[in-house]
């Protein structure tokens, strides 16, 4: 359950970064809402996850699942560049998340 928690996190800190985009510097109300109830999500969620996972294991997926989930988001959403390089850096990143999880 502890791992399903700190991937939900995970997902939750994607929203939250990619709001930011949304929020247009934190002045439309709506976006900037939904931002905020993921920021509080994801961070709730990360620590009822750390009460049964070690933390730095825990801490790394998370922002891992956030990092991937992001720049997969941007790619699709907003456009950001998907280069070869910057793909190959975000499998680097997942390979890292899956060895954390291995080993915990």
């Amino acid at each position: 359950m502890a791992w399903f928690l700190l991937f939900l996190a995970g997902l939750f800190e994607c929203g939250w970064a990619i709001g930011l985009k949304y929020t247009d510097g934190f002045t439309r109300p709506l976006p900037t809402a939904l931002t905020v109830i993921s920021m509080v999500v994801s961070i709730v969620l990360l620590g009822l996850a750390v009460k049964h996972l070690p933390i730095g294991t825990a801490y790394a997926v998370w922002t891992g699942i956030g990092t991937v989930g992001t720049v997969i988001l941007g790619i699709w959403l907003l456009g950001d560049q998907a280069s070869v390089s910057r793909l190959a850096c975000t499998t680097l990143i997942v390979a890292g998340i899956a060895g954390l999880k291995l080993t915990a």
